[in-house]
């Protein structure tokens, strides 16, 4: 398997779920049926995971907020942090985990229907659970850009002006 075409074709499903195939096989010089394959050997290898577009919820009219939620606990011997994040990620609330570096363990973001919701599901189910040994909640108020999309870019590509 040509390492260089699969890293092509997972950057381009990156930036743009909705290519196809065909559009993809025409971008880097390819057979369309060589993408396909491909990008088969990738979804069944579980590298593509799924494919999803990037929203902006605040220009729709839903009840939700986003929270992010630093969690320091006590990793377990022989499995360190692995099943305590396993723990975390089966709750629906949750949106992501991921370990970190510095002074916490897991950053997990939450998304409820309230303030009330995040702050019972952290209270009740997050900081509860057995090895975690405290949480600090960080609630989202706008988002500027996420996963390299500017959400409100009202200035155009007007740049800063650079002065000596």
């Amino acid at each position: 398997m040509n390492d260089a075409l699969r890293l092509k074709v997972c950057d381009l499903l990156h930036e743009n779920a909705k290519l196809s195939p065909e559009t993809i096989a025409r971008m880097l010089g390819e057979k369309p049926d060589v993408i396909a394959k491909t990008i088969e050997e990738l979804e069944q290898e579980k590298v593509i995971l799924r494919y999803s577009a990037v929203v902006n919820w605040e220009k729709l009219p839903v009840n939700q907020v986003t929270a992010v939620i630093d969690v320091k606990v006590l990793p377990q011997r022989e499995v360190g942090f692995d099943a305590i994040a396993r723990k975390i990620y089966r709750f629906d609330e949750v949106k992501s985990v991921a370990l970190m570096s510095g002074g916490y363990d897991l950053q997990v973001t939450v998304v409820g229907r309230d303030l009330r919701e995040v702050s019972r599901f952290v209270s009740e189910k997050l900081a509860t659970l057995e090895n975690v040994t405290s949480t600090a909640t960080h609630f989202l108020l706008k988002t500027y850009k996420s996963d390299g999309v500017i959400y409100d870019d009202t200035d155009g590509e007007r740049r800063l002006m650079i002065t000596p």
